[in-house]
Formats: structure tokens, sequence, C-alpha cells
């Protein structure tokens, strides 16, 4: 990381985030962010249990915005509102960020990343245990951009599939973060079934720019992909 960035790793109850900005109170404005829209969702979630609970799309509301999003997310992918939590989050955090006057904001929540930033971003996949893990990644060059990945087998997030990783890439992290759960929840089977499966389902998904899947070894990509980058361990 380039010696004029802030960086500070924040923890708020399930929210394990990691924050880059290029001005200190870019830092304290993603914080004070994800605090707020975890409480405002943690509330909503008291009177709405099926927010919570449900693997399917539900209605709309109105508010909270972070609910709202989320709910909006499902909605394009056929999946449960909470499927976008973490990257919701995280794209509600970068645009508070960008309101102080941020040229760099880079919120990762729990693996999902959003960030805009005036210079590239490099990030690694992380895969678990497998030998591919953090020793690859992506070069981010256009922003904005949301990233997220769903495992079948080493994430502590449900998947109905069995990818070691689902790797999404979309303009916003909500909409990445839950088309992620949508792609790797058909990831299962025959190698190449699976693989075929999920990038179809990845593509047939308006907003999703690209897509990038490891199962069993094997790798698929469709779409736009950033650079693929060999990460230092």
């Amino acid at each position: 990381m380039p010696s004029d960035l802030f960086k500070e790793d924040y923890t708020y109850k399930d929210s394990v985030c990691h924050i880059i900005s290029d001005i200190p109170q870019g830092i304290t404005a993603a914080k004070e962010s994800i605090a707020r829209n975890y409480q405002g969702l943690e509330n909503y979630i008291r009177t709405h249990q099926i927010f919570f609970h449900t693997y399917d799309p539900i209605p709309v509301p109105n508010e909270p915005l972070v609910a709202k999003l989320m709910a909006l997310a499902a909605q394009k992918t056929g999946v449960g509102p909470m499927a976008a939590v973490a990257g919701v989050i995280a794209d509600l955090a970068v645009t508070d960020m960008q309101k102080v006057g941020c040229k760099v904001a880079v919120v990762e929540d729990g693996g999902e990343i959003s960030a805009v930033s005036d210079r590239p971003i490099d990030v690694a996949l992380a895969a678990g245990s497998v030998s591919l893990s953090k020793r690859f990644g992506f070069r981010l060059l256009e922003f904005p951009v949301g990233v997220a990945t769903s495992s079948g087998r080493f994430s502590h997030a449900f998947s109905f599939g069995d990818a070691e990783a689902a790797t999404v890439f979309c303009r916003d992290a909500g909409l990445a973060d839950a088309a992620a759960t949508a792609v790797g929840n058909v990831v299962k089977g025959d190698v190449e079934e699976g693989i075929e499966a999920g990038i179809k389902q990845g593509l047939s998904i308006s907003g999703v720019l690209g897509v990038f899947i490891l199962y069993q070894g094997k790798v698929g990509t469709a779409g736009k992909i950033p650079q693929i980058i060999k990460v230092k361990v």
C-alpha cells in the first residue's frame, strides 16, 4: 500500500472490515457509517424477522436505506436479502467517505469489497486452504467497483454450492455480494457443468460485469474480468 494512504481494521459486531482512505477523515466516516447502518439494520430486523431468515427475495422496504438496498439486490439475483449485507454496508461506507472528500475509498467487509479510487487497487483472492488461495488476485483499474466472493467450502456464509470461490464484479458491492451467492449456489456436481452453470447464472443477472469461478482446481471466467495478478506471500 502506498505510504500516502491511511488504513485501519475495524470490527463492529459481525462486520469485520478493512478500510483504506487517502485522508484520515475517511477512516472516521467509514467507521461511523458501518456502525450506523448496522444498527439501523438490526432495528429493522427486530420487527421484520423474515428479512433475516429467508433465502428468497422479499418486498423492498422504503427504509432504512441499508435494508432497501439489500432487498433490491436480492430481487435482482433471486436470493435472500442477507446475501447482500456485507456488500451494501461497504457501499454505504464508501459513499460516506466520498462525502468527506475521499479520492480513495476502499472498504472490505468480510471479503466483499467496495471501492472508488484515483489509482489502481490490488486485491487478493482468498479461497480457504486451497493452493491458489491468496497467491493471485485482481488489479482494479475502473471505478466504482464492487467485488464479492462466495464459497461453498471455506466461507462462514451459507451456500448451496461447492465452489472454492465464485467471484463476481459489479459497479457496486451490494449487487456483487448477492450475485456471488446466486452464482455459488449452482456450482456443484460435474466440474465443467458446474462452472458452466455458474457462468450462465452470473451473466443472466443485470449489472454483473464479470464472473470468475474456481471449482475443484479448475477456473472459469466470463464477461469483463480485471487483470489477474500474482500475489506475493
